[in-house]
């Protein structure tokens, strides 16, 4: 059987029914002949790969998604970019409901009383400045004074030393207490800088460190390497067999008012001036170590001092009968000690750790024989701090031989010394009010016991960042809490929990001292200008004093926690720059929430990375 049929194109199409094949075959074949044609031709876009390929290769193709590099299950690809988008719009959800919508948790507290006493603990540095004043110094009654201190002084070569800061209520500049002091402030900001920046101090703090060493590099030729003589104090206060002469001490002005010659004392032989100095320096430029040019201006400063102090042996105030009356220095050697210590943080140089860490050294300084002073941190004797300050390295460096012994030996001793603060045993007394008496009733005790409160809570953190809960006094094992504890309740005291209810900060609380021993602030800025006994009548008033000494710590109570708020009485209401500069350190160590912790790394960015020497080894054997 045939069919014919009309070929649209012109001829006879015939179709044979025995010769034709199955619908399947004829797919199959059509099939065939589609991929020939493709293989041999140019690719065909998605519309003519759909006419040219039968539905059931369709429906296999769109099973896949091709990218271009790889090809991809449509399903995966499919629900891959939908949840992509479903993320982005809860993410844009989550933030528009975040920005828009009220919050409703509560606001951070109210600073806390460390934070507080700091602000104003600084403020009493900017009313101790000598020299023309920055703008922004912030202390109404204070102007430029001393502007020509060292250029009347014919024996002085080195004509300008206008600037740093009087030591207490008077005007004199004292370098042995107030190289301390810089110190003391710069080892609490490389310690404690974040929670200095949490409480908007840091850039003051700093501030205040520059006041002090820039100051410093006017006493002696800072450019030099090698030098013969310091600066050792500028202004006079010796009033022995009831001299006349005026002088810091005899007359009483406003420190913008003096008129009467200002003296500078030098000395030849002052190994702990210039060790000290050179700890200043050398802890400042770690501070200041984002300053090169500064922070290597420093360094230099601090070497110079230091090799000065070690080749001219002495101590200044064997030379010089006024700082033997008020600033007597014991001994040098734990200057030797401090100084090489801090030398080394500042320059990773191997010989000031290899000196600092030399039994003799220590033994000199009294690290071995104890006796009733032992692990009390001051302006004279600074071993406690040397001590805690070495364990340091020991405890996150570990530079081992031949260092471990002698630094093993400085962490044994600051354990023992953080043990004799604790109420439980009786190396100190207290009063009943809780006051430790580190001085051992001696009259100006607060200036000692705010340096133990730092170094109690610098060590505790030291050992909170060790991953070490704590150490062992005896056979009994102390908490790091015991510590803070500790520190807390000996700075509370001078906040104000004390028997007299009073806070020993000028301006901290209610109820404090009104007649602080101190010129500037007892004599009213009035525009009179009184002589030098002109102003005694402000001395001896029993009126407040006209303005206020913010954040100065005063001397402090006796041992029986009494005091007297009496103006001409220093021994309880004058302030120093020293006992603030402590009260400084501690109450940064203290503040904030406990979030921020101690920086472990910064005092070591001069420090090589560690490489132990081996021991030498064991003498060969012999039969």
């Amino acid at each position: 059987m045939s069919m014919y049929g009309r070929d649209p194109w012109g001829g006879p199409l015939e179709i044979n029914a025995a010769d034709s094949a199955t619908e399947d075959e004829r797919s199959r074949n059509l099939n065939d002949y589609d991929r020939a044609a493709l293989s041999n031709s140019r690719p065909l876009d998605e519309t003519q790969q759909s006419w040219l390929l039968g539905q059931g290769e369709q429906k296999k193709k769109k099973k896949y998604v091709d990218l271009g590099c790889i090809i991809v299950s449509r399903k995966i690809f499919v629900w891959t970019v939908g949840s992509i988008l479903v993320c982005g719009l809860l993410a844009g959800l989550i933030t528009l409901i975040v920005k828009t919508v009220p919050r409703h948790h509560g606001k951070h507290g109210p600073p806390d009383n460390y934070t507080l006493a700091l602000h104003k603990s600084l403020m009493f540095f900017n009313a101790q400045r000598s020299g023309k004043l920055p703008k922004h110094n912030n202390v109404s009654w204070r102007g430029n004074s001393g502007l020509q201190d060292g250029k009347s002084d014919t024996s002085w070569t080195l004509k300008d030393l206008v600037g740093g800061y009087y030591d207490a209520g008077d005007a004199i500049k004292f370098n042995f207490p107030k190289s301390f002091a810089m110190t003391m402030l710069s080892w609490s900001v490389i310690e404690y800088s974040a929670k200095y920046e949490a409480a908007g101090e840091l850039a003051h703090v700093k501030e205040i460190i520059k006041w002090g060493t820039d100051y410093f590099l006017k006493t002696f030729n800072s450019s030099a390497d090698t030098i013969d003589r310091v600066a050792s104090q500028v202004g006079s206060g010796d009033t022995s067999g009831g001299s006349t002469a005026e002088n810091d001490h005899y007359c009483w002005m406003r420190p913008e008012d003096i008129d009467y010659k200002r003296p500078v004392f030098d000395c030849h032989s002052c190994s702990d001036l210039a060790a000290e100095m050179a700890a200043a320096l050398a802890a400042a430029s770690i501070v200041f170590k984002d300053n090169k040019a500064y922070s290597q201006k420093l360094v230099h400063g601090a070497k110079t001092l230091f090799h000065f102090s070690r080749q001219q042996r002495g101590r200044y105030s064997a030379g010089s009968a006024e700082a033997a009356t008020f600033y007597n220095s014991t001994s040098y050697w734990d200057e030797f000690v401090w100084g090489s210590a801090w030398l080394y943080y500042a320059t990773g140089n191997n010989s000031y750790l290899q000196l600092a860490t030399t039994p003799g050294l220590a033994k000199h300084a009294g690290a071995f024989w104890g006796g009733p002073d032992y692990g009390v941190l001051s302006w004279d004797n600074k071993l406690a701090g040397a001590q805690v300050l070495l364990s340091r390295l020991r405890l996150f460096l570990s530079p081992g031989y031949p260092y471990e012994e002698m630094l093993r030996t400085f962490h044994n001793q600051t354990s023992i010394i953080m043990c004799s603060y604790l109420p439980v045993f009786t190396t100190f007394n207290r009063t009943k009010g809780g006051l430790i008496q580190l001085n051992h009733g001696r009259p100006q005790p607060l200036q000692y016991v705010v340096n133990a409160a730092f170094l109690a809570t610098v060590f505790s953190d030291y050992l909170d960042a060790a991953d070490t809960p704590g150490w062992y006094c005896g056979p009994t094992f102390y908490s790091t809490d015991v510590l803070r504890d500790f520190a807390k309740r000996q700075i509370d005291y001078i906040l104000g929990k004390n028997p007299r209810k009073m806070s020993y900060i000028v301006g901290f609380g209610n109820h404090y001292p009104k007649h602080v021993h101190h010129r500037g602030a007892s004599i009213p800025k009035n525009k009179v200008k009184y002589n030098c006994k002109g102003g005694w009548k402000w001395r001896d008033t029993s009126k407040p004093n006209p303005n206020t000494l913010v954040g100065a710590m005063v001397a402090g109570p006796d041992k029986h926690d009494g005091f007297h708020d009496v103006r001409t009485n220093y021994n309880y209401t004058e302030p120093t720059l020293a006992g603030n500069a402590g009260l400084v350190a501690a109450l940064v160590a203290l503040s904030g929430d406990g979030s921020a912790k101690i920086d472990k790394n910064t005092i070591f960015s001069a420090v090589p990375p560690m490489f132990p020497t081996p021991p030498p080894p064991p003498a060969p054997w012999k039969p």
